[in-house]
């Protein structure tokens, strides 16, 4: 395991259980958080977006917000729900917040998940084209996005423009060089593992996926990423491809974590379905004292195939709290994993 960051989902609520009542403060306790965990030695800072939902939906504010703040982690998303997105614009908030962080975004795409609101796409202005699905859209837009952010001109320059143009045709700005290697798909299918192989995207591969085999959900995932890993050979892309796997780990170091978590939670893989026709089997959760969870973790395989590992937390407990998870992890777990 090469690296460790945190997965937040960034939920509010106004309940006064909720260290984080509105979504001011989720925004700026995500970036609070960000620098917390950087200051512990960890890797990634990531955000899940959800539209229509009390979670975080606007990526690139909070993105370039985190990238000013800090100066060495990375800062990604896992993921954007591509369906939602208009790929030539979100190139331009992209390369913008790219250089901000000086080259550090890690961006996690994806066609997206259940949403909020029925077909959520059509208020941003979205159809899917005629004999489509609203999958097929998002996967198109991703292409449209990955192409922009090759900086090749494309664009017919206007012959009496208001400012000089370069020659040739023209390209979106802001362009930041290299962002187009740190695009990732979050792959909920061997299928789709494959296909994002295929066009050089890095894989992120959640706590959950489709049921394709009804084996354990870790040995699903691990040969999810061996398919990814091979199609990725096949292709003959040059560079080595980075794949994340997501886990919700608490070690158990003091009260208040026996008290939120010491009681037993998921402990066994789920069965579930994510629409009317697709089965999904959802990872278990692992809370227990440091030894036993390094014994845990050893045996799972997807972990073991996989680089970095992104450990979501429970973000309305409060920036202390989950920097306290953080770090528990990297100091009392992540060393037994080969992490550092």
């Amino acid at each position: 395991m090469k690296k460790i960051g945190f997965l937040s989902f960034g939920h509010w609520s106004p309940s006064p259980q909720s260290e984080t009542r509105s979504a001011g403060d989720a925004l700026l306790q995500s970036i609070d958080l960000a620098v917390a965990a950087e200051e512990l030695g960890a890797d990634g800072a990531y955000f899940r977006v959800h539209h229509f939902a009390r979670q975080l939906a606007s990526p690139f504010p909070l993105l370039a917000a985190v990238g000013a703040r800090t100066k060495n982690i990375e800062i990604g998303t896992a993921v954007i729900d591509m369906r939602y997105e208009n790929p030539l614009y979100m190139a331009e908030d992209a390369g913008a917040a790219d250089l901000i962080a000086k080259g550090r975004l890690q961006l996690g795409l994806s066609r997206g998940s259940p949403e909020q609101v029925i077909d959520g796409w059509r208020y941003f202005g979205y159809q899917p084209d005629e004999g489509k699905s609203d999958a097929d859209m998002g996967r198109s837009h991703a292409e449209v996005f990955l192409r922009a952010l090759k900086g090749e001109g494309f664009a017919e320059p206007n012959p009496r423009p208001m400012f000089p143009n370069p020659p040739g045709l023209l390209r979106l700005e802001p362009y930041s060089d290299g962002l187009g290697e740190r695009i990732w798909w979050g792959a909920g299918s061997n299928a789709t593992a494959i296909w994002a192989a295929k066009l050089g995207m890095n894989l992120q591969s959640s706590t959950l996926k489709d049921d394709e085999t009804g084996e354990p959900f870790h040995v699903q995932q691990a040969a999810q990423i061996r398919a990814y890993k091979q199609a990725w050979k096949d292709a003959g892309h040059q560079r080595t491809p980075r794949v994340s796997v997501s886990r919700s780990i608490f070690a158990l170091v003091d009260d208040r974590d026996r008290a939120y978590f010491g009681g037993g939670g998921r402990e066994q893989d789920s069965i579930g379905y994510i629409d009317q026709t697709t089965r999904a089997i959802f990872g278990r959760s692992f809370a227990a004292e440091p030894d036993a969870l390094v014994k845990q973790l050893a045996s799972d395989e997807a972990i073991a195939e996989a680089d970095t590992l992104l450990l979501t937390v429970p973000n309305q407990l409060g920036v202390d709290y989950n920097a306290h998870v953080i770090g528990s992890i990297l100091k009392h777990v992540a060393p037994a994993l080969g992490w550092r």
